[in-house]
């Protein structure tokens, strides 16, 4: 009898320990699970803002090619600036400044003169400024701003 007594205490302990042995792998898989999902959450918030950011920049390009198209179509220093959306989700803001010599008159002609210049080679160009806002704050997670600046000669 005393050694049915002993086998099933045995079964008693050995049954504990794999209790134990069990919580603990548990909570070890739940420790990870949590991690991943982390980890996740923190990538796709990562990856949303790298596209805003990107499309941003392109966007810019375009609207820069888009002013210089505009400034051909029309009389020199012309004023062009211009504010509009892309979508729903971009505001494109576009301003321009012109540089050109005391000869020319901008004024007269509605625009902006940035600076008169006096060699003719430095005749005829203008200052673009760029800025595209992302316009909707609950795709991205922060604010995304691109600026470009850029001289384009005419």
């Amino acid at each position: 009898m005393q050694r049915k007594n002993s086998i099933l205490k045995r079964d008693r302990h050995r049954s504990g320990i794999a209790m134990i042995m069990a919580i603990a792998v548990i909570v070890i898989i739940a420790t990870i699970m949590a991690l991943a999902i982390s980890l996740t959450s923190q990538t796709t918030k990562r990856t949303t803002d790298v596209y805003l950011y990107e499309q941003s920049a392109l966007l810019a390009h375009g609207a820069a090619e888009y002013a210089l198209l505009r400034i051909s179509q029309n009389p020199p220093c012309t004023d062009l600036d211009e504010t509009f959306t892309q979508g729903t989700l971009y505001n494109i803001t576009i301003n321009l400044r012109y540089i050109y010599d005391s000869n020319t008159s901008c004024i007269a002609n509605g625009g902006t003169l940035y600076t008169t210049v006096t060699t003719p080679e430095q005749n005829g160009s203008v200052l673009m400024d760029i800025t595209v806002d992302v316009n909707d704050t609950t795709v991205a997670s922060e604010p995304i701003r691109y600026f470009k600046r850029t001289l384009q000669k005419l």
